[in-house]
């Protein structure tokens, strides 16, 4: 194979990618570990969610 054809492999795919990436409406962050107000937190998932009912304590002691 020539550099030539290789070189034209490499764009396409490039291209093809790119194409993917912007029209799939992905929400895409290369930004890596996230820290501080634009991080998501599972607790904050948790304290949407209704609250299940706590079981009363058994007393055990006679």
């Amino acid at each position: 194979m020539s550099n030539r054809s290789i070189l034209i492999m490499v764009l396409v795919l490039v291209g093809a990618t790119a194409y993917l990436l912007l029209k799939g409406d992905g929400n895409i962050d290369m930004g890596g570990e996230k820290h501080g107000a634009e991080a998501t937190h599972v607790e904050e998932a948790k304290k949407d969610a209704p609250a299940a009912p706590a079981a009363p304590a058994a007393d055990t002691k006679k």
